[in-house]
């Protein structure tokens, strides 16, 4: 894994600043056609867009304005009609860009018969990463979706929300440059809604780029930087989300509760001035603020549960610069490989009693591997043989012989 030592310069919120643009997209179209190559369905209808190094980007749109098919392309998984894209200045489809990618679907297909850190090992192994790694990683992850304590259970016995929590943690797996939500809270319950947006909040100060796809905008809205707003396959909005959200027509002003004289004389002095009053609210508690209350007095009270539960701490991997903390990464291994000749290793041999018997248990592994590999002998098919029945001895025929025509009477009339 190859990875920038240089300490990316930061913002005044501690964020990393924002860089050069990794995915770039200019005229993007994409048109669905039928056998005949006729037109049926423009799903991106020429689009210019860019996502810059260390933010987190938001695409938005009501069902079919192209948003899932935006990604895919990103992806590799489509192929654009016409116009331009590129990702990390390469084609989308090169394979060199997906080490670098992680990438959580709509849905998340999983294989139903593998536990969640089978699933996880799985996928370490798809991106190269050696098994320390993958082990160190899986229990920080496992931690950190709330579902330890079930790592060992079928993820066919999942339920949506849990299979969504592991999909999130297997597009985390190879510690991604790019993270690409499609829909990252679908089915997570109000627990998990809060810990991917504070997970996206911390990825951020981390500084990796997110592009987040959602239908809730409240999710968008207080994680994103930027963001477009898709409708019909083309950008009906872009811009940073502080612009866009700004209201210039209302001023808010926050004080502890006051009394209903208070108020009366607040309202005559705008009056005078001119500045009537829209509405006066008496603030409660938000929806999520007393879900939560709830949910950390029950686990408090060490109340049992056999789903997942709260997700600890993001994990260590994804917060540090993981080749300067632990010493790996591909210069070390190079090093290593250097420094201990190959040819050194295999030059030695053991002798005697030990090195018979290896030799011994490699003949019998050959042996036993060459049985599973060989072909088996093509078996002959040989016909069945079949015994002809003898004509009983008593038996009246006639009947038969009517039917047939073979009767006596027709034999003699046909003589």
């Amino acid at each position: 894994m190859m990875t920038n030592l240089q300490t990316p310069i930061r913002n005044m919120a501690g964020r990393p600043a924002v860089g050069e643009p990794i995915v770039e997209a200019v005229g993007l179209t994409k048109v669905f056609t039928d056998f005949w190559k006729r037109a049926k369905a423009r799903a991106v209808d020429g689009i210019d867009f860019e996502i810059h190094r260390h933010e987190i980007f938001g695409l938005l749109g009501p069902n079919g304005s192209g948003k899932s098919t935006t990604i895919k392309m990103i992806l590799g998984l489509l192929h654009k009609s016409s116009g331009r894209l590129s990702v990390f200045n390469r084609e989308p489809s090169d394979v060199a860009v997906k080490g670098r990618i992680g990438y959580l679907p709509e849905e998340s297909y999983l294989y139903r018969y593998l536990d969640a850190r089978e699933t996880l090992d799985y996928y370490g192994r798809i991106f190269g990463l050696d098994r320390r790694t993958r082990n160190r990683r899986i229990d920080e992850l496992l931690d950190m979706v709330g579902l330890a304590q079930v790592k060992r259970r079928a993820v066919g016995e999942y339920s949506k929300g849990m299979s969504r929590r592991l999909g999130l943690a297997q597009a985390l797996i190879n510690d991604p440059e790019l993270l690409i939500l499609d829909e990252p809270t679908s089915g997570l319950d109000p627990i998990g809604t809060r810990q991917v947006k504070d997970l996206l909040i911390e990825l951020g100060r981390r500084g990796t780029t997110i592009l987040l796809s959602s239908h809730l905008l409240a999710d968008v809205e207080d994680v994103c930087d930027r963001m477009v707003i898709l409708y019909g396959g083309k950008i009906r909005k872009e811009g940073r989300t502080e612009d866009l959200l700004s209201d210039s027509k209302h001023t808010v002003i926050r004080t502890s509760r006051l009394d209903d004289d208070t108020v009366q004389q607040i309202e005559d002095v705008l009056q005078r001035r001119g500045i009537g009053i829209d509405s006066i609210e008496q603030p409660r508690q938000r929806l999520e603020e007393l879900f939560m209350g709830i949910v950390e007095q029950a686990q408090l009270e060490a109340t049992d549960t056999s789903g997942a539960l709260q997700g600890g701490e993001t994990a260590a991997f994804l917060t540090r610069d993981e080749a300067v903390d632990t010493g790996e990464g591909d210069s070390l291994i190079d090093a290593l490989q250097t420094a201990v000749p190959t040819a050194a290793v295999r030059s030695v041999e053991k002798t005697g009693d030990d090195a018979s018997g290896k030799a011994e248990s490699e003949q019998q592994q050959v042996g036993v591997l060459d049985d599973l590999l060989a072909e088996p002998e093509a078996d002959v098919p040989t016909a069945p043989s079949t015994d002809v029945p003898s004509k009983p001895q008593d038996h009246d025929g006639s009947v038969i012989d009517d039917l047939l025509g073979d009767s006596d009477d027709s034999r003699s009339s046909n003589g």
